[in-house]
């Protein structure tokens, strides 16, 4: 589980930035989709 959470620990918290920007700046539909593709990358 460790080796998992440490794996995956950098799109998780990019993720949680993603999330945090929409919650304060409002949500824009854009700007998620962009990030987001540009985590799966």
């Amino acid at each position: 589980m460790k080796a998992l959470l440490i794996r995956y620990r950098k799109p998780v918290v990019i993720s949680l930035a993603i999330l945090m920007l929409n919650i304060v700046l409002g949500f824009d539909l854009r700007f998620t989709l962009i990030n987001l593709i540009w985590l799966l990358v």
